[in-house]
């Protein structure tokens, strides 16, 4: 639903000095405009719109007890499919934190079933009590280094620009298509700016140069830095830096240096993925303000970059601020040094109390077959996940490193069979890596070997694997790792650890193999399960497992990945071998 507030005369009138519907006393305004806290005014509400600050009279008065008075918050990059649930179960998750509003990529799940997934996306989203906005996928597939479930063109997307809560064109994270002016990409750019909308960046490892271009094409933020000089770069050539801070990539108290009294108004907040189990026990953006006050950055500007920064970049004009004009949604905090969201209104109407949601949201879902029937493989056997070394004795690997989506790109000495095959290793660290198209289209498998994952036994996959979203597995043999692919398959995608044969414990997502139909505590539950299941193991815990491996088939970061069809280094944006010259 189109949430815009309508102007009507009760609104002039009560603006004018009229009853309000609702007055607000007693409460600490947060002035996002002039950095400043108002203590002696009455907010005045009418049909869910602030229509002054001053001594007015309502209908109904809320005395907020010398509390707080913070805009809603605004996560400004984010990807619901992250969080394993629904727009709708997000959106419950969300709201007691005090996040009211979200600017949405569905690009996880238009990868796996293009125009279809965006408009079941925007469909769902449309229900949901937290405003979610969507940017529209720029990058499907991400690059052409990988086998996508779908491909989306200009004409594609052109067709939902219509809908109020499209907002523009999301992360363009294909930038040779830029560079080297491809037909299709320039369609797109060009689409979102005659359209008077947004275009979102993705600028992960790009040189000032790049970055030149990528501003001369339109694009206006970035949310892939992860250093203070990277950012200053950017505010130098006019992006918005999004700040993130979510469950893999956390690069918020790296960026912190960068914001200044004279740039933070360029400067936002979001999580881009966050699991369930995280929103359960940080929260989102409230996470990321507690998190910058911790560390020194002054309250009132991080609010700022919660709420006013974010509606601006986003023209969001009825958004981020306690004004006149401005929406009445809005939360009480107690303290903003411990900033936690105590009561949260959404347009006037009271959705929280104490921290727990106090109205009722409609979470029945039945998607439609395709959605849930988007895991489609081959017969496989062992021998489809052997790796043959052609006579070397050094592999190229990837190393991973914890909490980053960077990975380091490593030549090895590996074990060998007898026949010449790759034999996985516990004392090395070294592990069979495979990523299986699972959408029906090429039967592609590509094989690698990755060290720092940690496991001691068994295997573990998912269908979540950035940005196309196929099968990621990796074991300490192959008779396990074809179990743990047989039993994404039998469940139609999720998160699955297998040991000795034997399916240990599965999280299904049949949800185009992202999502489920769960709440987030439940979401919360299966994942905590599954995390403690893989610990007894006597694996790695400093990071999370699936997390990280969900992101070894993401060929747009560096610096050595694995996708569907090979070893693929991002310094030379090829394909490359496994085995390695010899030294």
């Amino acid at each position: 639903m189109n949430n815009k507030l309508a102007l009507s005369s009760q609104i002039i009138t009560s603006a004018h000095g009229e009853p309000a519907d609702i007055v607000i006393t007693n409460g600490k305004i947060v002035d996002v405009f002039n950095s400043t806290i108002i203590t002696d005014q009455s907010i005045a509400i009418t049909d869910g719109m602030i229509v002054g600050i001053g001594p007015y009279e309502g209908t109904k008065t809320i005395d907020a007890k010398g509390k707080y008075i913070v805009p809603g918050l605004i996560d400004a990059h984010v990807h619901i499919e992250s969080s394993m649930m629904t727009p709708q179960h997000f959106s419950d998750a969300l709201l007691p934190h005090g996040v009211t509003t979200a600017i949405t990529d569905p690009h996880e799940i238009a990868n796996v079933l293009g125009k279809q997934a965006i408009q079941f996306m925007i469909d769902e989203s449309d229900k949901a009590d937290l405003d979610i906005y969507t940017m529209l996928p720029s990058s499907v597939p991400s690059t052409p280094f990988e086998t996508s479930g779908a491909t989306l063109t200009a004409n594609d997307l052109a067709h939902f620009n219509h809908h109020p809560k499209v907002l523009g064109l999301a992360e363009v994270m294909d930038y040779p298509a830029v560079m080297n002016r491809d037909d299709d990409m320039l369609n797109k750019l060009n689409m979102a700016k005659s359209a008077g909308k947004n275009i979102d960046g993705h600028a992960s490892g790009l040189s000032s140069t790049a970055l030149n271009v990528y501003r001369t094409a339109g694009i206006l933020t970035d949310h892939e830095c992860t250093t203070a000089e990277e950012a200053l770069v950017r505010t130098q050539r006019g992006f918005y830096v999004m700040m993130r801070e979510g469950s893999v990539a956390k690069d918020l108290l790296s960026l912190l240096p960068a914001v200044t009294a004279k740039n933070s108004r360029r400067f936002m907040f979001c999580t881009d993925d966050k699991h369930p189990d995280d929103l359960l026990k940080e929260g989102s953006i409230d996470f990321n303000i507690r998190l910058a006050i911790k560390n020194g950055l002054d309250p009132i500007t991080v609010i700022q970059l919660a709420t006013i920064n974010a509606a601006t970049c986003f023209n969001l004009k009825e958004k981020g601020a306690i004004a006149p004009g401005f929406e009445a949604t809005f939360l009480f905090v107690n303290d903003l040094n411990n900033f936690t969201a105590d009561e949260v209104f959404l347009r006037g109407k009271k959705i929280v109390k104490n921290g727990q949601l106090v109205i009722s949201t409609e979470n029945e879902l039945t998607p439609p077959e395709q959605i849930v029937q988007t895991v489609k493989i081959p017969n496989l056997t062992e021998n489809d996940f052997m790796i043959h070394m052609a006579g070397k004795t050094k592999a190229h690997v990837i190393g991973v490193q914890p909490n980053s989506l960077i990975t380091d790109h490593l030549i090895k000495t590996v074990d060998k069979d007898s026949n010449g095959y790759f034999t996985p290793s516990l004392s090395k660290d070294q592990l069979t890596l495979a990523v299986i198209e699972r959408h029906g289209k090429t039967s592609n498998i590509g094989l690698g070997i990755v060290t720092g994952i940690g496991l001691k036994k068994g295997a573990i996959a998912t269908t979540i694997a950035h940005d196309s979203h196929n099968i990621i597995v990796v074991g300490t043999s192959t008779a396990d790792i074809l179990c743990a692919v047989r039993s994404i398959e039998q469940h139609q995608g999720g998160l699955t650890i297998v040991s000795e044969g034997v399916e240990i414990d599965t999280f299904p997502l049949p949800i185009g193999g992202l999502m489920s139909p769960l709440s987030v505590k439940e979401a919360a539950h299966h994942l905590t399960k599954l995390h403690e299941t893989f610990t007894n193991s006597g694996s790695r815990t400093e990071f999370n497992p699936f997390l990280t491996l969900s992101f070894l088939a993401l060929p747009v970061i560096p610096s050595l990945k694995l996708t569907d069809m090979g070893l693929f280094d991002t310094t030379k944006m090829a394909h490359i071998p496994i085995p390695a010259a010899e030294s």
